[in-house]
């Protein structure tokens, strides 16, 4: 999927400002942007940004982890905020949450995979779906 603005390697370069130079838009509706972490790997926590220039909660915030880029194998969701699964992809128990500059900690001990895939279905600003950045913490397995 091509962005509506930046370039989808703003999601994990480092730069967590809100500024439009590092921000990266998707589309409106239900959009997702993937992390290969290149191996198999034990996660211990992501730290997650959307736009937090304006307090705005994001929809549907939906994060899976599998071991195979279609996402087919040892597919398992690690934070799921959709309480009435409009996403279509399962009802979350995870609470809806207004964005911050301290980011969004998820803790993932116990959990093992090679790719996260990131779900969002637009925010009360706006039906577009924005990224500051995403940060995995984990080793890769041996």
């Amino acid at each position: 999927q091509k962005p509506e603005y930046g370039k989808l390697s703003f999601l994990n370069d480092g730069d967590k400002s809100y500024e439009d130079k590092s921000l990266l838009g998707l589309a409106k509706g239900l959009q997702w942007v993937q992390i290969d972490l290149e191996k198999n790997s034990d996660l211990f926590a992501i730290t997650l940004w959307h736009s937090y220039q304006r307090e705005s909660v994001y929809f549907d915030v939906v994060i899976k982890v599998a071991d195979d880029v279609a996402f087919t194998k040892n597919v398992r969701d690690v934070f799921n905020n959709d309480h009435d699964n409009s996403s279509k992809l399962g009802k979350g128990k995870d609470k809806e949450y207004i964005e911050s500059y301290k980011s969004r900690f998820i803790d993932l001990r116990g959990t093992k995979a090679r790719y996260i895939r990131f779900y969002t279905n637009g925010s009360t600003h706006d039906d577009f779906n924005h990224y500051v950045e995403a940060e995995v913490f984990g080793k890769p397995v041996e």
